[in-house]
């Protein structure tokens, strides 16, 4: 069983048939998919799940904190299970392809408390963007 299969039952959520589907397709390292890439594949598994309910199950998925909504560029949003493992993302600037990357060190001691203006930073996003090797040899 995926890890957020389990999450989700651990925490007593109906997985329906469909639910269960949404999941499936989530599960995995570097998935970042956008809703419509959730739902062809989610339809490749149960061909009957609607669009809206696999929409639905996204919103409910991001409601819920079990899984994180990407958004960059202007570029259809993306949905990464990878909620509950602290980490930022590498995207190509070209194909949009995302990875999930683990810098060391602590992020948030780069920023000098001058350049805080008073904030009591809670957490810290990165995006590194760049080309990817398939677009950087194009």
């Amino acid at each position: 069983m995926s890890d957020l299969l389990e999450r989700l039952r651990g925490r007593g959520w109906r997985l329906t048939a469909q639910r269960r589907v949404v999941a499936e397709v989530l599960d995995g390292d570097h998935v970042h998919y956008t809703a419509d890439e959730v739902h062809a594949k989610a339809a490749e598994l149960l061909p009957e799940i609607s669009r809206a309910t696999v929409y639905n199950t996204l919103g409910e998925l991001v409601s819920l904190g079990e899984i994180l909504e990407v958004s960059t560029d202007g570029r259809a949003k993306r949905y990464d299970p990878n909620a509950h493992h602290a980490h930022q993302h590498l995207v190509c600037s070209q194909c949009g392809t995302i990875r999930d990357v683990h810098p060391t060190g602590d992020l948030l001691a780069v920023l000098p408390a001058e350049e805080r203006f008073g904030f009591r930073v809670a957490a810290v996003e990165v995006t590194y963007r760049g080309l990817c090797p398939g677009c950087a040899s194009a």
